[in-house]
C-alpha cells in the first residue's frame, strides 16, 4: 500500500465534498485543487559571497526534502552589481505528495513558530486563484539548525492552484487550515 499524506487524504474526504456544496460545482472535477508549491529565496549577497548561496541551497534542501535549483539573473543591474546569468538565488519546486506534506508542515509546525503571528494576509492573491507570501526567517522550520546557518534569510512561497478565481483559492486554502488575518 502507498503512503498517502494527511493531507491529501482529507481533501479527497472532506474538502471536495465541502467545496462542491458551497460553490454547487456540477462535477467534482470543477473543484479547485493544489498544483505546486514553489519556495524561492533570493540571495542578492551572493554576488561578493558564493558560499551564502549554497547555503541556501542547502537549507531550502533541508526545508523541502528535495534538492533546489540555483536561479541566474535575468538581466544586469549595475547599482546592484548584478551580471545577466550570475547566480543569484535558489527554488524548488513541490508537486504530488511531497507538496502536500511541506503544506502540512508549514500550517501546522512552522507558521505557528512565527513570533507575534496573527495569520497572514489573505488579500495576497494574483487574481488567478494563486496565493503568493514571504517569510522573514528560515529558522521557523524545525529541519534548520540555528547554529549553522550563515545568516537569516526569508523565503517566497507561491501556492498554484487550479481555481479559476481568488474565491475560490481562498476556500480551498482556508479549508486546508490556512491562518489567514482577514
Amino acid at each position: 500500500m502507498n503512503y498517502v499524506p494527511e493531507l491529501k487524504k482529507y481533501y479527497k474526504d472532506s474538502v471536495i465534498k465541502e467545496l462542491v456544496k458551497e460553490f454547487e460545482y456540477k462535477s467534482i472535477m470543477q473543484v479547485p485543487k493544489l498544483e505546486k508549491i514553489v519556495i524561492s529565496v533570493g540571495v542578492g549577497e551572493a554576488v561578493r559571497n558564493k558560499k551564502l548561496l549554497d547555503s541556501a541551497v542547502l537549507e531550502l534542501a533541508q526545508i523541502t526534502g528535495q534538492k533546489a535549483v540555483k536561479t541566474k539573473a535575468k538581466k544586469a543591474i549595475a547599482g546592484f552589481k548584478i551580471r545577466q546569468g550570475q547566480e543569484i538565488g535558489a527554488k524548488v519546486t513541490l508537486r504530488g505528495n511531497a507538496m502536500y506534506e511541506f503544506l502540512y508542515k508549514l500550517i501546522h509546525l512552522a507558521l505557528p513558530r512565527v513570533k507575534d503571528f496573527r495569520g497572514i494576509n489573505g488579500d495576497a492573491f494574483d487574481g488567478n486563484g494563486n496565493y503568493s507570501f514571504g517569510i522573514t526567517e528560515q529558522i521557523i522550520f524545525s529541519e534548520i539548525d540555528y547554529d549553522k546557518i550563515e545568516r537569516i534569510s526569508g523565503l517566497n512561497i507561491t501556492i498554484v492552484t487550479t481555481a479559476s478565481n481568488d474565491k475560490e483559492s481562498k476556500a480551498l486554502l482556508l479549508k486546508f487550515g490556512m491562518p489567514f488575518s482577514n
